[in-house]
């Protein structure tokens, strides 16, 4: 297309209603007014042909340069020119069909509040590691909606936004490489939970600092459900602290997926909230749709549950009251699902209420694999249990161990050590008994004959030591 691929010069130059000369300005043929500027056109990665157009230039020399610079240039480096990011992130988030909506939520979160207004207006082309770490640098002396300072996960969770953006980027080659990776968050590590020692409790009630996630000892857990066994929705709290389902599996969980007379339930959904709204869909992971045997005692508890709420339906219905039988395990009052933000807030209030140090909701699942590694369990236990789709987050962020599981390990260390001293003790003992002087004068021989006993080799006597030939 000769027509677009041309240089022309124009100036900023205004007549009397105020509109702009552009080319038509009477003084553009004189030296030095106005600048040079270039327009061609070519085809992008998607097939389309864009135009560019680029001015400032001193000269026309310097306009046609530039133009056959950029026409020369790679597809993908006119591509990462044209794109800006935001219009680059606004298209990512669109291509992101496959998300949950919690995910899509807080990716949004990060890209209309933050990223497009830190970073919008450069080109993708732009982005290169100083200008990301001095961005993220500016968004660390912030504050967050609280009017607390950013927090290094908040500031993590950003990072990762950015850089699943730009790696779409990269596979699309409008870009060479990634350069969020590049960036670094001061001070973040991946949190990992504490148990409520006596020294913890003590420190939390004096100063109210808490760690970010904790989990209750085996006492402290009985207690909650000793002062809660009147509850609603203690099968709730049962199920996620010794089964440790998650509160999406517990809010979505149907009377048609508990099987009480083989012991069985089966995660096949989950309900949870993205912003105000519920939703309803499949497990977190594929790995998360599984089988969670129940002992005989959860089995008791589930029934219990089935009869009181039968029992409140068939109450509801005689007094003319609306009770639908939506099949959850855990409703409200009149039959329909609990929100799941309802279990948080529930959950909260009754762990204030037994006087017990602060768990989140989701720390009770932290516990149930804490409790179970004690008990006995191994990890890939433990990874089938929480519906887990590697073992490495099992053994990192789930399993906290317990003090008396701590306490049983430290004592089998010394148990050994004190084993394998004594062990040695008695071989010195028995060595320094061998070869103690027995203080008997012995009977002088003839001259010329030798004792009738025989005297025993060295070698001989070092045949019997089982430990000198590995025996």
């Amino acid at each position: 297309m000769a027509s677009t691929n041309k240089t022309f010069k124009r100036c900023g130059c205004r007549n009397q209603q105020g509109k702009r000369l552009e080319q038509n300005c009477p003084l553009l043929p004189e030296r030095g007014h106005g600048s040079w500027y270039f327009q061609c056109s070519a085809p992008n990665l998607y097939g389309r042909s864009e135009r560019i157009r680029r001015g400032g230039f001193v000269s026309q020399v310097a306009a046609r340069a530039a133009r056959e610079d950029c026409l020369a240039d790679s597809a993908a480096r006119r591509t990462g020119d044209g794109w800006t990011v935001e219009r680059w992130l606004r298209r990512w988030l669109d291509t992101r069909t496959r998300i949950r909506p919690t995910t899509r939520l807080h990716y949004t979160r990060d890209v209309e509040l933050v990223l497009i207004p830190r970073l919008g207006h450069y080109r993708l082309s732009d982005l290169d590691g100083p200008l990301l770490r001095a961005v993220f640098a500016e968004i660390a002396q912030t504050t967050n909606s609280k009017g607390k300072p950013q927090s290094p996960s908040a500031l993590n969770h950003l990072r990762t936004t950015l850089r699943a953006a730009l790696n779409l980027a990269v596979r699309e080659e409008l870009i060479g490489s990634n350069p969020a990776r590049h960036i670094e968050i001061v001070g973040y590590r991946r949190p990992h939970a504490q148990v409520w020692t006596e020294g913890r409790v003590e420190h939390w009630e004096l100063t109210g600092e808490h760690p970010a996630v904790a989990v209750w000892t085996a006492a402290q857990l009985a207690a909650f459900l000793e002062a809660n066994v009147e509850d609603s929705l203690f099968a709730f709290w049962w199920l996620a602290a010794l089964r440790g389902l998650r509160r999406g599996e517990l809010c979505g969980l149907r009377w048609a997926a508990v099987d009480l007379d083989r012991g069985l339930l089966f995660v096949e959904c989950q309900r949870t909230t993205a912003g105000y709204t519920v939703v309803e869909g499949e497990p977190k992971t594929a790995a998360g749709r599984r089988a969670v045997a129940l002992d005989k005692h959860t089995v008791a508890v589930l029934r219990a549950h089935r009869s009181r709420q039968l029992a409140h339906r068939d109450k509801r219905h005689g007094n003319n009251q609306i009770c639908v039988d939506s099949g959850y395990v855990f409703t409200r009052k009149d039959g329909e699902p609990i929100n799941p933000s309802y279990a948080t807030t529930r959950f909260r209030i009754l762990t204030n209420r037994a006087g017990l140090p602060p768990v989140r909701l989701h720390d009770l699942r932290h516990g149930a694999a804490s409790l179970a590694h004690e008990a006995g369990a191994d990890l890939k236990t433990l990874q089938d249990l929480l519906g887990h789709s590697s073992i490495v987050v099992t053994a990192d962020t789930y399993t906290s161990v317990l003090p008396d599981s701590q306490r049983r390990c430290a004592d089998a260390t010394a148990a050994l050590v004190l084993a394998a001293a004594r062990h040695t003790r008695k071989r010195i003992k028995e060595k320094a008994a061998k070869n103690r002087p027995t203080g008997r004068v012995e009977k002088e021989t003839p001259s010329g004959q030798r004792p009738t006993g025989k005297k025993r080799s060295r070698r001989s006597r070092s045949s019997r030591n089982p430990f000198r030939h590995g025996k």
